[in-house]
């Protein structure tokens, strides 16, 4: 638990360079499992990340804690994003951050109730064209319809992802 900063980090900066070094297209990025227990003790949160994501959401202390644990997930996308904006992509043509799109997610909109409604998604970079810069708030609409928007920005023609009822209305539009 307490190496988690420092393996952070050290991930963060193999996966940049070996997009660098055209050894890897595609990465992903995982803490810790979905009940990995961690404790967050660098950011003075005791209690593990799992059992304060199921508190009602009347605990005011375990949501200033959770909020703390975010903002700390959060500045480590703003560090992946930096280090990719400061690598230029080969051949000149910007940065690698122009040249990727970076997807931050959760696995469940709300963890105390396990809801699949309201799954953030945060998008970042160039890499497929899509406007950024934005916040949409889509009621309702299936994630599986976002999957196959990135898909097919990755020249992907499916028209569906997962459970094709999810995808009726095929990919998200106004990306």
């Amino acid at each position: 638990n307490d190496n988690i900063p420092k393996l952070t980090t050290m991930q963060i900066d193999l996966m940049v360079q070996a997009f660098k070094a055209d050894f890897a297209r595609v990465a992903s990025l995982q803490f810790t499992n979905s009940v990995g227990m961690a404790r967050m003790r660098w950011l003075g949160v005791e209690e593990g990340h799992h059992e304060l994501s199921h508190e009602p959401d009347s605990n005011e202390k375990a949501k200033e804690k959770l909020i703390k644990i975010n903002t700390w997930f959060c500045e480590q996308l703003a560090y992946l994003a930096k280090k990719l904006a400061d690598t230029p992509e080969p051949g000149g043509t910007g940065s690698m951050l122009d040249h990727t799109t970076i997807v931050w997610t959760n696995e469940l909109g709300k963890g105390n109730s396990h809801t699949l409604d309201d799954i953030p998604f945060v998008l970042v970079g160039g890499g497929l064209g899509f406007k950024t810069g934005r916040s949409l708030k889509l009621p309702k609409v299936p994630h599986n319809r976002l999957l196959v928007a990135l898909a097919n920005g990755f020249g992907h023609g499916i028209k569906s992802f997962g459970n094709p009822e999810f995808c009726k209305d095929g990919a998200l539009t106004g990306l």
